[in-house]
């Protein structure tokens, strides 16, 4: 157990180095110079003078390799650098906005499980029923239709036609309606993947012995179908985590709240490097985490997996 630790630890740490390398070089090669986008926006005169000062106080004036490895120093310490565009550290800017984009994230993806195994549930009890024409309905739907078009729809309808919510007022109602709709896609296609499992349970020969024995077909499908419908639907989650963090970026800058996605937007046309590598760093480790956490999960339904 220790050692199957220890060997995910090191891939993890290993593919974190290699991930922040390849982005680093990528972002540092970006068109553009950060240095002329910032002395635009200040009004300041483009003399050698000014530019030779911001380029050796960014660390742009170093080799690449030797950037890439006081960055990585840094980050490994603490200091993520300073945002070229504000000139405060990355790391208070990002704390400060953190969160925002984990409240989202996170509470859109826990709500779409929440709802998905009662939906597959009772849509595997009645196969074209219904709950199941709806929840094929939704997965269809919102794997087709835009999610900033869908956010617009319900933004007019609850925000603006009945009033129900005030999406900019910036109380915690404001989070009601992007948690909700960031919700929506993983829910269509977790509901769908636990009625699935659900119902190839029920072909099974123990299922039809558990029936012979006197249970109900509810009975039977949670006490023998739940926990292997639920392994399949939590497997299923690993891949829907990338996709909330498009969404939840998505639903910052629509309802402007300030997280680190909306922060993400604004640092790109300055080329604001620490910002965008960090950034990178960030979604590499939601994944990573949110990943060991379901593997976790996972090998406690089935210790097989671990």
């Amino acid at each position: 157990m220790m050692q199957a630790i220890i060997q995910r630890v090191t891939r993890s740490a290993l593919s974190l180095l290699l991930i922040s390398l390849l982005a680093f070089c990528i972002i540092a090669s970006m068109p553009a110079d950060p240095v002329m986008i910032a002395i635009r926006a200040w009004n300041l005169a483009a003399t050698d003078e000014t530019v030779a000062a911001l380029r050796t106080q960014w660390g742009l004036d170093l080799p690449l390799w030797e950037r890439y490895l006081v960055w990585l120093k840094g980050f490994v310490s603490g200091d993520w650098g300073r945002s070229f565009r504000t000139g405060e550290p990355v790391l208070t800017e990002f704390l400060r906005r953190l969160p925002v984009s984990l409240a989202l994230g996170l509470s859109g993806l826990t709500l779409a499980i929440l709802l998905a195994i009662p939906f597959g549930f009772f849509a595997a009890l009645k196969p074209k029923g219904v709950i199941d024409r709806a929840s094929r309905f939704l997965s269809i739907f919102v794997q087709t239709m835009p999610g900033f078009w869908l956010a617009l729809i319900l933004l007019w309808f609850f925000g603006v036609y009945f009033k129900i919510l005030r999406p900019f007022s910036g109380s915690y109602s404001a989070y009601i309606l992007p948690i909700i709709i960031i919700s929506l896609h993983s829910l269509g296609v977790l509901t769908r993947v636990y009625r699935r499992d659900l119902l190839h349970t029920r072909e099974q020969a123990y299922f039809t012995t558990a029936l012979a024995k006197g249970l109900s077909i509810r009975q039977a499908c949670w006490h023998h179908g739940h926990r292997s419908a639920l392994y399949a639907m939590l497997s299923a989650v690993r891949s829907e985590a990338g996709w909330v963090i498009g969404s939840t970026a998505t639903m910052e800058i629509l309802f402007n709240l300030p997280g680190i996605s909306q922060f993400l937007v604004q640092s790109i046309s300055a080329r604001d490097h620490m910002v965008l590598i960090a950034y990178v760093m960030v979604v590499a480790l939601w994944m990573m985490v949110l990943n060991a956490i379901i593997l976790t999960i996972l090998s406690r339904l089935d210790p097989r997996a671990a």
